[in-house]
């Protein structure tokens, strides 16, 4: 069977190799895909790996000989399933992939907040230890996390995952997740989360319910000089109501690995905000993380050709 890999370079920019994919189907590999070449790429191809390029009804029913779409990541939004399981297409995700990844990089944003270390690191190296009049010096309010309430929204593999290394730092942890639990964990009501955290940091996933989660109406019930992170999608806020909670002070900071449209075009006010850190979706992209989720892609494929079924979405009652 041959096969396409529409965008490969996130995934494996040189430091990962495909030689398990070439040995199960006949790949053409893509760095990446405009949207006027998809449909070229795709023709006479049974196999489709994608991370970010969308398959719609039109697009599905324009490739007659699709049979398998593999997603990289763990949502599938991308791919219209109703449309795909009518047609008979196996569609697979990659579940579980960058719990430990995603929740280092929750507390990388956390970490530099609290103590500051870039901003102190680069004062010295520009003499300003040197020229000091005392042993030491702070350029920012610098705080324990012991103590602190860490509001998690959405309570899955990554949050339980943050919640575990707040306990471990000493925090008190809340959650809003209304079908999960964790022991430990308190669980409240969102307003409850959002007007006593400390720290509020989301990890549900993007749904109709979810999506704009965070506005001016949430916003205004937030704990006055919160941090704010999202690691999860960049629609769960409404980045403008963002900005005005940064501008203020109801929010202190905000941090963030995803915005709403990526990457981000014409300069986004919110990445440029002077109380924002924004990283550019690399929450995800350690080495070690990265080839997991290569692993089980090409699981998820010698699965399919053997008739096995493993991480098939497209089964989902759900969907």
């Amino acid at each position: 069977m041959k096969g396409v890999i529409l965008d490969a370079k996130a995934l494996n920019p040189g430091d990962l190799s495909f030689d398990r994919l070439m040995e199960m189907a006949d790949f053409e590999v893509y760095d990446n895909t405009p949207q006027d070449r998809v449909l070229e790429r795709c023709t006479g191809r049974g196999i489709v790996i994608t991370n970010k390029v969308p398959f719609d009804r039109a697009r599905i029913e324009a490739l007659p000989e699709l049979k398998y779409i593999g997603v990289t990541a763990t949502g599938y939004n991308i791919i219209d399933i109703a449309v795909a399981r009518d047609r008979g297409i196996a569609v697979t995700n990659i579940p579980s992939y960058s719990t430990d990844a995603v929740a280092q990089h929750v507390f990388a944003f956390i970490l530099d907040i609290s103590n500051a270390v870039a901003l102190h690191d680069a004062s010295v190296k520009e003499g300003q230890w040197e020229h000091s009049d005392t042993f030491c010096y702070w350029k920012a309010p610098l705080f324990e996390l012991a103590g602190k309430r860490l509001g998690i929204v959405g309570l899955g593999n990554i949050g339980r995952r943050v919640a575990s290394i707040a306990k471990a730092f000493g925090m008190d942890v809340v959650s809003y997740s209304p079908h999960s639990r964790m022991e430990g964990v308190d669980a409240v009501d969102l307003d409850s989360l959002l007007s006593t955290s400390d720290i509020i940091t989301l990890h549900c996933p993007l749904t109709s319910q979810t999506k704009g989660i965070i506005c001016d109406e949430s916003l205004s019930k937030v704990k006055p000089g919160a941090i704010l992170i999202n690691a999860s999608r960049g629609p769960l806020v409404v980045e403008d109501a963002v900005i005005r909670a940064l501008d203020s002070g109801r929010l202190s900071r905000y941090c963030a690995d995803v915005l709403e449209v990526e990457p981000p075009r014409g300069g986004n006010r919110l990445a440029m905000h002077p109380a924002s850190i924004i990283t550019p979706h690399i929450a995800w992209a350690p080495l070690e993380t990265r080839r997991r989720l290569l692993s089980i892609v090409e699981d998820n494929l010698e699965a399919f050709l053997n008739g096995v079924e493993k991480n098939r979405v497209d089964l989902l009652s759900s969907c």
